[in-house]
């Protein structure tokens, strides 16, 4: 395999403290832990659609990374389950073969005692390693990119069996005892900004910088026309505007692929939305929609129709990072733990004076910008440059994280990215507009 890094020994190598990365690893997985403990052994097997994966999935998936990217490093190490390699492999080609995803949901075996047994001992394995110093500079490398793997599942974990349970004719709740709030209503106000040139990305991990993807940078230069964005994401009520008005009947509103999604899938509302248009299926079971909350579980069509409809379009993830870059990385994430979009607080005015609100957490927000490369992007060598890169095709970018996101997970140069239809994510829309 080949190496992570060009010089793993380079000593300007970013690599957090050992220490701190042990604290750390602690965490994120005993994060993973607490999400699953309100599944069943029946929950966390279910599959509900092919884009999605069971619970247990997850979690003998994110364990399976650390075992074969940072203790499989160590040519002596000897895997727990070797055959479990073709089970939990997702979409590393150039490790070998593995099991077809839409078939993730079969495999009743190994049960979930035995996953959460797997996890287990992985994790005494690292937490040993790391105690004695035996990780090198590139397996610290790999163990940090392991760890902002895990929280990407964590959020995944929970909006697929978020969908798996609205599946149930009986829509069960993943919790019963999640919190509903009610916000105020918070103006939409306009916010322009001058032509100009600005630097967006990360530079180029691990050789300098924090962490970052490899499709985060490098960090570049690049025009931002004159241009006006929302103070705020779209709202529950705003949307609900858009549907009473026919807006998922009028096919000039609607990119030709999303109007041909809408006729043969039906859409009239977004995903998990009831016909009364009042209430919504929640990781805490049907509950009254608040008006003022974000609008979220929208495909890209949808949020590029609903912006069609209200005279503006959606922003360049160039013009999201030139605001959110100067900005601190807070709001409503998987950490404050209610798992569903809140309305704006009160002071939704930035520290700054500005007035945005909500560009991190919440919803994903849906930006205009195909998801591709960035001028001199470079994927990570060997397996791991699989990652990101050869998923530059046919996606959208989406920036901010959501309510299932880890806040330490985010940044404004953090670029998500899935396919138009997709609906079943944390995702919504802030609108902009030209000036």
């Amino acid at each position: 395999m080949s190496s992570l890094a060009a010089d793993p020994h380079d000593p300007a190598a970013a690599v957090p403290p050992p220490e701190l990365l042990a604290q750390r690893f602690r965490h994120v997985r005993a994060r993973s832990a607490q999400l699953a403990a309100p599944l069943s052994p029946e929950d966390a097997m279910v599959q509900s659609m092919d884009d999605a994966s069971p619970a247990k999935w997850h979690l003998a998936h994110t364990t399976w990374f650390f075992e074969r990217f940072v203790l499989a490093a160590d040519p002596g190490y000897r895997p727990l389950h070797p055959d479990w390699d073709y089970l939990f492999n997702s979409y590393y080609q150039s490790i070998g073969p593995m099991h077809a995803r839409p078939r993730r949901g079969l495999l009743s075996r190994p049960d979930l005692a035995q996953v959460r047994d797997y996890r287990t001992e992985v994790d005494a394995r690292l937490d040993r390693r790391l105690a004695e110093g035996g990780l090198d500079r590139e397996a610290l490398q790999r163990l940090e990119l392991g760890l902002q793997h895990e929280q990407q599942h964590q959020e995944l974990l929970l909006t697929d069996i978020k969908h798996a349970l609205w599946c149930n004719p009986l829509r069960p709740a993943y919790r019963d005892d999640l919190p509903e709030r009610r916000g105020a209503d918070t103006p939409l106000r306009w916010i322009a900004a001058g032509e100009c040139i600005a630097a967006i990305g990360a530079p180029a991990w691990p050789d300098a910088g924090d962490f970052a993807y490899d499709n985060e940078s490098p960090r570049h230069r690049t025009l931002v026309p004159a241009h006006a964005l929302a103070s705020r994401p779209v709202s529950n009520a705003e949307y609900r505007a858009f549907i009473e008005d026919g807006g998922y009947r009028e096919a000039g509103l609607w990119l030709s692929d999303g109007w041909a999604r809408v006729q043969a899938e039906g859409w009239q509302r977004p995903l998990y939305w009831q016909d009364d248009l009042r209430h919504a299926f929640t990781l805490g079971g049907v509950r009254e929609l608040d008006p003022h909350a974000p609008a979220c579980h929208l495909s890209y069509y949808e949020a590029d129709a609903y912006a069609r409809w209200a005279g503006a379009r959606l922003p360049t993830e160039a013009e999201w990072e030139l605001v959110a870059a100067a900005r601190p990385v807070a709001g409503h994430f998987v950490d404050d733990g209610d798992l569903e979009p809140q309305a704006p607080p009160g002071d939704a005015a930035d520290a700054m004076g500005e007035g945005f609100a909500q560009l991190y957490g919440d919803v994903w927000e849906w930006t205009a910008s195909a998801y591709s490369a960035y001028p001199g992007f470079r994927a990570l060598p060997g397996s791991l440059g699989e990652y990101n890169g050869k998923f530059m095709c046919g996606q959208w970018v989406l920036r901010g994280g959501s309510c299932a996101t880890s806040r330490d997970h985010m940044r404004a140069s953090y670029r998500n990215f899935f396919p138009p239809q997709a609906r079943w994510q944390f995702a919504g829309l802030r609108l902009a507009r030209d000036a």
